[in-house]
């Protein structure tokens, strides 16, 4: 009864609210045109230019304009078309994460084959979906532990050589519930052989086995610049893998396109997009010669992709490359179901920083971000400590728990295509695709992506914008917070933890030492010498004889090596990877390296002229500046009131160099006096202006023996690098 008295008052004060509310009307608001309200913001800009600061350039040579309009969408056809349809750039499926929610697919990077077995089934219990271990660099390569650069083994992931080490990796877990995901390197033949071995013993069916377990040759050959056998054997292993897979395990994807190894080598995404697009209609082409159909080939495919740090771009971009995969396959015969791409990406290892960490935790999260609105089918999120060590259960955990969060708590699963429609990300999408298109085709039209790798075109163009990306971090046109901006000086490095290397490395020989030993070496050396005659004429053979030398006891690189044989494979200049802030951490890295050997610094003492609001602002700026650098710089002045006190001071705190701030009313009487007054008795010492001067400030000061200029176009990086190897740190 009281709560039906309690329901009936509610309902009599929203039908009194209702009465005494009139209804809404926005007829005296008129909508101001374009021209109003750009005449509005030249008023608030206050003489500054509309053009310089209302629009972005973009490393894509895509202008990103201050207001998008309704009439952006005129003349787009795409975004009258729903999700499933058409160009799938509303995404591949009408249901979208409805209809299947994106994979978890978190990486994991320990050493050794019990290590990542304890690492993924923690993590499958905590909530990832797929198991992914990372191989290391010698794995990858093909090249057992007893013959790989010691540098290279369990480096990044897991060393992996026997058919024991892949059953110790996958002991109890289910491959029947979760994906598997495993990136094998140029070849994926031997390690194919050994998880269908493990299958085998498992009891499970090879039918129910999912997820991808791939090659990229190519990707290979640009990352480490090198390979050891040519493209076209690799891409027999390729068609033997592709057939073995449609026959007896066809739920399992064997290659893939990882545009990853672009965009670490500083590329932008229009960049990535097209090169991953002539990837892989380079391998669609040598499949088809080798009698794998459009059909099969896209069937087995997976592409990756690294998220970078511009959302609305990254969005563009995963929506531009379906709908340009759309139209490769579709003009190559393909059906309805091959033009889908299945599309797995990871947060950017090129965007993460070694100082101020934690606020890789917000880069990957505005990354994913952009990931899931794009559309995906799988995610790996970078921990925030990926650049800077192994990653540890805490930095997985959160790295994870964005994925979850995303998934279960902001419920982003719920709406299909959120950015369809968007007068700003649509016009965005159609001109990235047209950018991206023309690359396309400019690339094809001028022989094929291995043509222009081998002749260093596609290098070139990575360079070229990494150049500019290194460019505008040095004159802080690109802000990273706590490297080249805001630097902590408080900060410690995070340590990385502890590993016995050398330990590890000798037990993976002693392991392979122990294999030899017990196994039937002539046995192997037979099937070994059969595997390295096996040809096209029966596709998927190839695998079947590789679980037949594992089964014998032969390891994964010598199985790499019988189908290498005698043979050379192609040199090219590898893209190397990088991260945007390296330089910035050196300059850091070096002074704090000096500082630990020595005990000293470059020293700067700031002549602050007169009271506190005159100086602080230019004060503030140049102490942000040097601090970048981890130059001690000395504030412990409120500033002074004559140039004679000024000129004192720095000569006696014993800095390197001095900075006269203050205001441009106030700089000519002054800043040329002190710069006089310091060079007089100690001429080494160097005097700096904060501010840029005008040409008549410059001549005085000039002729009084100013050394440089810092203000907001100053080249950062320069100015810092120069000063540390005046002060001999280098």
């Amino acid at each position: 009864m009281e709560q039906d008295k309690m329901l009936e008052e509610n309902v009599q004060q929203e039908e009194l609210v209702e009465k005494e509310l009139p209804p809404v009307d926005f007829s005296e608001f008129n909508p101001p045109t374009y021209e109003e309200w750009k005449q509005e913001v030249v008023n608030a800009l206050k003489g500054g230019s509309f053009e310089k600061s209302m629009f972005t350039k973009t490393y894509e040579g895509i202008t990103f304009e201050p207001i998008y309009r309704m009439e952006e969408q005129e003349g787009l056809t795409h975004n009258q078309t729903y999700p499933g349809l058409d160009s799938n750039l509303r995404g591949a499926y009408a249901g979208g994460y409805l209809r299947k929610v994106w994979t978890i697919a978190q990486e994991c990077d320990a050493k050794t084959p019990a290590d990542a077995n304890a690492m993924i089934r923690y993590e499958l219990a905590k909530g990832t979906t797929a198991v992914c271990n990372v191989l290391d660099t010698a794995t990858r390569k093909g090249i057992d532990a007893d013959k790989a650069d010691e540098k290279e083994i369990a480096d990044i992931g897991v060393s992996l050589s026997t058919l024991a080490d892949v059953e110790k990796m996958l002991e109890e877990v289910d491959l029947e519930k979760f994906e598997i995901n495993l990136h094998a390197g140029a070849s994926n033949v031997a390690l194919l052989a050994a998880v269908a071995a493990v299958c085998d013993r498992k009891g499970l069916p090879l039918t129910k086995l999912y997820g991808a377990i791939v090659a990229d040759p190519i990707g290979e050959l640009v990352r480490d610049g090198q390979l050891a056998k040519p493209l076209d054997e690799y891409y027999d292993d390729m068609a033997h893998a592709i057939a073995w897979a449609e026959k007896n395990a066809p739920e399992l994807r064997t290659v893939i396109v990882d545009a990853e190894v672009y965009h670490n080598g500083g590329a932008n995404s229009v960049q990535e997009v097209a090169y991953a697009m002539n990837q892989a209609v380079t391998y669609m082409r040598a499949m088809e010669m080798r009698g794998i159909d459009v059909d099969t080939f896209c069937k087995h495919l997976r592409f990756h992709f690294s998220i970078g740090a511009i959302f609305f771009m990254e969005i563009a971009k995963l929506r531009s490359l379906k709908t340009i995969w759309e139209q490769i396959v579709k003009n190559c015969g393909g059906c309805e179901e091959a033009q889908k791409v299945n599309l797995f990406v990871s947060t950017s290892t090129f965007c993460q920083t070694l100082y101020d960490p934690y606020v890789n935790l917000l880069r990957a999260a505005t990354q994913s971000f952009s990931a899931v609105v794009g559309g995906i089918d799988g995610m790996n999120v970078q921990p925030f400590d990926h650049c800077i060590r192994p990653s540890d259960e805490f930095s997985r955990r959160i790295a994870r728990n964005i994925q979850i969060m995303e998934q279960n708590e902001f419920n982003f699963t719920q709406i299909v295509d959120p950015a369809g429609g968007s007068w700003y990300i649509e016009p965005l999408t159609e001109e990235f695709t047209q950018k991206a298109w023309a690359k396309f085709q400019e690339i094809e039209d001028n022989g094929g992506l291995v043509t222009a790798l081998a002749e260093g075109k596609v290098q070139a163009a990575v360079k070229e914008i990494l150049e500019q990306r290194f460019k505008n971090l040095a004159t802080r046109k690109d802000r990273a917070v706590g490297n080249n901006m805001y630097p902590n000086m408080t900060e410690v490095l995070l340590e990385a933890h502890p590993v016995n290397m050398e330990q590890i490395i000798a037990e993976r020989k002693t392991a392979l030492r122990v294999n030899v030993k017990v196994r039937d070496n002539e046995y192997v050396e037979a099937v070994l010498n059969e595997l390295g005659k096996v040809d096209a004429s029966e596709p998927g053979y190839l695998v079947v004889m590789a679980q037949k030398a594992l089964l014998a006891g032969a390891t994964m690189g010598e199985i790499n090596a019988a189908l290498a044989g005698e043979a050379k494979g192609e040199t090219i200049e590898a893209i190397l990877a990088h991260r945007w802030t390296e330089r910035y951490e050196e300059l850091r890295l070096r002074t704090e390296k000096f500082q630990a050997e020595t005990g000293e610094n470059v020293k700067i003492f700031l002549a602050k002229m007169g009271p506190i609001p005159q100086h602080k602002a230019r004060a503030d700026f140049v102490t942000s500046f040097m601090q970048v650098a981890a130059f001690n710089v000395l504030t412990d002045n409120d500033g002074y009131s004559t140039v004679e006190e000024a000129v004192k001071a720095a000569l006696e705190s014993g800095a390197d160099a001095a900075i006269v701030c203050s205001t441009d009313v106030t700089y000519p009487e002054l800043a040329p006096a002190v710069t006089k007054g310091i060079k007089a008795v100690k001429p080494e010492m160097k005097v700096f202006l904060a501010g840029a001067p005008s040409a008549e400030l410059k001549a005085l000061c000039d002729e009084a023996g100013m050394d440089d200029y810092i203000s907001v176009k100053s080249n950062c990086y320069e100015t810092l690098l120069r000063m540390q190897k005046e002060r001999g740190m280098f």
